[in-house]
C-alpha cells in the first residue's frame, strides 16, 4: 500500500495494492491492521454510498463536537474530483484546500480525518461514490459551507454544477465557527 501526505496535514492519498488479471482485479480496500499501520487508528462506524451523474456537486460537508467525522472515500465506479478544506483555526494551512482525482480506475483514496470539510464534483457520466466515517451521521452536528466560496475559490472542474437545495444554503467560510482549533 502506497501512502501519500499532501500539504494539508493528516490527509492521506491511499493506494491499495491492486492485483489485476484478464478476470478484472482484487484489493481489499480497508484493513484495520494496515491502516492502523499507516495512522489511521480510529473505528469505522458507518458506510456511505452515493451514486450521482456527470456534474453532480456535493459539500462542502462536515460534523462538529463529539460526532466529527474522519472518512475514508474512495470511488468505487466512475471518477470524482474530491476536495479536503482545512477548517482548524489557527492551522498554518487554514482555508487551504487539496483536490484529488478518485475513480474507479486508479482506485485511489482520500483519508480525511476530523477539522476538515469535505465534498467531490462528479467528473465522469456516472460515479459510485463510498466512504466510511468514524462517527455516525448526526443532522443537529451537521455544517456546510457553500460550494462556490469565493475564499476558498475551489475549481471543482465542472461548470453548472447540480446542486441540492440545503447545499446552495450552505454558510461562507468567513462564517464558520471555531469548531476546530489546531
Amino acid at each position: 500500500m502506497k501512502v501519500t501526505e499532501t500539504r494539508l496535514k493528516g490527509v492521506l492519498v491511499v493506494e491499495p495494492e491492486v492485483f489485476r488479471d484478464e478476470r478484472g482485479y482484487f484489493f481489499e480496500s480497508f484493513s484495520t491492521r494496515k491502516y492502523k499501520d499507516i495512522g489511521i487508528d480510529l473505528e469505522f462506524v458507518q458506510d456511505n454510498i452515493s451514486k450521482s451523474t456527470f456534474g453532480t456537486l456535493r459539500g462542502l460537508h462536515y460534523q462538529v463536537g463529539e460526532n466529527a467525522q474522519g472518512k475514508l472515500c474512495q470511488c468505487i465506479m466512475g471518477s470524482v474530483l474530491d476536495i479536503a478544506v482545512d477548517i482548524r483555526f489557527n492551522s498554518p494551512t487554514f482555508g487551504q484546500y487539496v483536490a484529488v482525482e478518485l475513480s474507479g480506475e486508479n482506485n485511489k483514496q482520500l483519508w480525511i480525518p476530523p477539522g476538515f470539510a469535505h465534498g467531490f464534483s462528479v467528473q465522469s457520466e456516472k460515479a459510485l461514490f463510498h466512504y466510511k466515517c468514524t462517527a455516525f451521521y448526526s443532522k443537529p452536528d451537521e455544517r456546510s459551507i457553500i460550494y462556490c466560496d469565493k475564499d476558498l475559490n475551489i475549481d471543482w472542474k465542472i461548470e453548472n454544477p447540480v446542486i441540492s437545495e440545503k447545499d446552495k444554503k450552505a454558510k461562507p467560510f468567513r462564517e464558520i465557527e471555531r469548531d476546530f482549533v489546531f
